[in-house]
């Protein structure tokens, strides 16, 4: 097992992190920026390197500094979490170039997916469904329009670059296509350094629902579930779950073959996930993209599954097994992930503060995920995300009547958060059923 590992992160997978690796007798390393100082992944990491300003881009996305911080500490090891540079393939060659593990994926497969049109040619040379779109990025509008008329309207306007829900725009029309062709380019020139667009059929209902995948050390690629993420404001995910409750034994079983056909096609090794579209009432799904990190959501997979994935993760890195049989994976019970955000309920705009009351809910089934304790600021520099509440129970009924009272039980001042939306979620029919789609919170608000 690696012996001492730096955590390029912060927040809630910074902690959840070290959790793992000091109880594995790994020396934990925490980076981290002047304004986070204080927060309670710096005090509980074994050691701690202040790496600059609050400015992401002079600290956490700051290479120097945090390689800088890996020599002076002795550090074997780099976990990037998710964000900042986790899927940053010319970071993950330096890491690997200066003689030390990079707890992810390689930097080619990291590379190969990080451009959504190379990626959809590959998912579709390798028996992954694909949305119809382009196969090259649209040079000019002219190119746009063409495309779009073959593939019919309405289209989803992409940022080739793009993730985390960033860089997207639909067009019901010519009209509409010429205004968010100009919009997305010149955001993903400003946001990604590159105005690649993609152009791609868009479907008014959807669901969206990934596969956990993990490439195994000895070259195996397993799949460990599925989670059902259509829970989202501004293309963002608020809730995740798993198993889903739209995906029947038959869908799984294709939904699974085809993400392990995924990350096959790519040499994957360690975790990632591969995204796709289902269309509600035809068991149709098509790759949307593949996050080559950890995912926020891990939590819910872990719980079903009974594992630690950031275990898995650093014994892929090490070159050992995996603490399960690949042959004999059996999920059970039902686990809803619910993101506590620094935010207003009700537009879900953000609205940091000094975090005056936190206390968090227990019990049987309850996990939370936190960055902060009571007294810590949640600055406007990075994600409004402040903590991840967890439930688990035997049926999906139980575990919503779990989460309800695990969100009651959660004392929160201070800061804007969202706990009344969940509130509302949770008695919402249409999410009670398994019904609902994409589209839900727009229908709420």
């Amino acid at each position: 097992m690696i012996e001492s590992l730096l955590v390029a992160n912060r927040g809630e997978i910074a902690r959840r992190i070290i959790r793992t690796a000091r109880r594995l007798g790994v020396r934990a390393i925490a980076v981290h920026s002047e304004a986070d100082a204080d927060l309670p992944f710096v005090h509980e990491a074994d050691e701690a390197v202040c790496v600059g300003p609050a400015n992401p881009a002079q600290s956490y996305r700051n290479t120097e500094a945090i390689l800088a911080a890996a020599a002076s500490t002795g550090a074997q090891a780099i976990h990037p979490g998710y964000g900042f540079l986790s899927e940053n393939a010319d970071f993950a060659r330096t890491v690997e170039a200066s003689g030390l593990i990079w707890v992810g994926p390689g930097a080619d497969a990291i590379s190969a997916m990080g451009d959504k049109i190379n990626a959809r040619n590959l998912m579709a040379a390798a028996g992954v469904p694909v949305a119809p779109g382009t196969t090259e990025p649209a040079a000019d509008l002219t190119a746009a329009l063409a495309a779009a008329s073959e593939i019919g309207y309405p289209v989803m306007v992409k940022a080739a670059a793009g993730g985390g829900g960033m860089g997207m725009g639909v067009a019901a029309d010519e009209d509409a296509l010429r205004t968010e062709y100009d919009k997305v380019r010149a955001f993903a020139e400003r946001m990604f350094g590159d105005g690649s667009v993609l152009i791609e059929r868009y479907f008014p209902r959807v669901r969206h629902v990934e596969v956990q995948i993990l490439g195994l050390a000895d070259g195996r690629v397993v799949a460990l579930g599925e989670r059902e993420c259509s829970v989202q404001r501004r293309n963002q995910k608020l809730v995740e779950e798993s198993p889903s409750p739209a995906v029947s034994p038959e869908l799984r079983e294709r939904l699974l073959a085809a993400a392990v056909r995924a990350g096959e096609a790519v040499d994957y090794r360690n975790a990632g996930t591969v995204e796709c579209l289902l269309v509600p009432g035809t068991d149709e799904f098509f790759f949307l993209e593949m996050n080559t990190r950890l995912q926020v959501e891990h939590p819910v997979t872990e719980l079903v599954y009974g594992l630690d994935l950031v275990e898995e993760q650093l014994r892929v890195a090490a070159g050992l097994a995996p603490t399960f049989d690949p042959d004999a994976l059996s999920p059970r019970g039902h686990a809803i992930e619910l993101r506590i955000n620094a935010e207003d309920p009700k537009r879900f705009l953000p609205g940091p503060g000094v975090i005056k009351t936190w206390v968090e809910p227990t019990g049987e089934g309850v996990r939370v995920d936190s960055g902060y304790v009571e007294g810590n600021t949640v600055t406007p520099f990075y994600d409004s995300l402040m903590a991840k509440l967890v439930v688990y129970a035997d049926t999906r009924p139980e575990a919503i009547a779990r989460a309800r009272t695990a969100v009651a039980d959660f004392a929160l001042t201070g800061p804007k958060n969202n706990l009344p939306f969940f509130t509302e979620l949770l008695d919402n029919q249409e999410f009670t059923s398994g019904t609902y789609d994409t589209t839900l919170i727009t229908r709420m608000r």
